[in-house]
C-alpha cells in the first residue's frame, strides 16, 4: 500500500500542476484575444470616422471625433504594442504611422494583423 501511495501522490501533484498551468495559459490567451478584438474594433472605428470625414467636409466636429477615436485606438494598442506586424515594425509603430502620419502601408499591415487575429470584419 505504501508503494502505491508513493507512486500516486507524485502523479496527482503533477496533474494538479499541469491543470493549473493550462488554466492560467487559457486565461492569458483569452485576455490576449480580448485585447486584440478591442484594438481591431478601435482601429475600425477610426477608419470609419476618417472615411466619413473624407466624404463630408462640412462638419468641423468630425475632426474632433477622429482625434477622439484615434486616441482610443492608441490606448488600445498599449497592451499589444510589442507585437510585430511585418517590415520590422511593431504594432505600436505601425499604429502611430497610420493614425498620425497617414501611412497607408502601415494601415494595410494593421488590417492584415486584425485579419490574422480573426477580426477581419471589424476593420475596413
Amino acid at each position: 500500500m505504501v508503494r502505491v501511495f508513493k507512486v500516486i501522490v507524485p502523479v496527482v501533484v503533477l496533474m494538479a500542476m499541469t491543470a493549473g498551468c493550462s488554466s492560467a495559459s487559457d486565461e492569458d490567451e483569452e485576455g490576449l484575444t480580448a485585447q486584440r478584438e478591442n484594438y481591431c474594433l478601435q482601429l475600425g472605428t477610426w477608419q470609419k470616422a476618417r472615411n466619413a470625414a473624407r466624404t463630408d467636409t462640412s462638419s468641423s466636429t468630425e475632426g474632433d471625433e477622429i482625434e477622439t477615436v484615434a486616441r482610443d485606438a492608441l490606448l488600445a494598442v498599449q497592451s499589444l504594442r510589442d507585437e510585430t506586424v511585418g517590415q520590422g515594425r511593431t504594432l505600436a509603430e505601425a499604429t502611430q504611422a497610420a493614425l498620425n502620419d497617414g501611412d497607408t502601408a502601415a494601415e494595410q499591415r494593421l488590417v492584415r494583423y486584425c485579419d490574422d487575429a480573426g477580426f477581419e470584419t471589424l476593420t475596413r
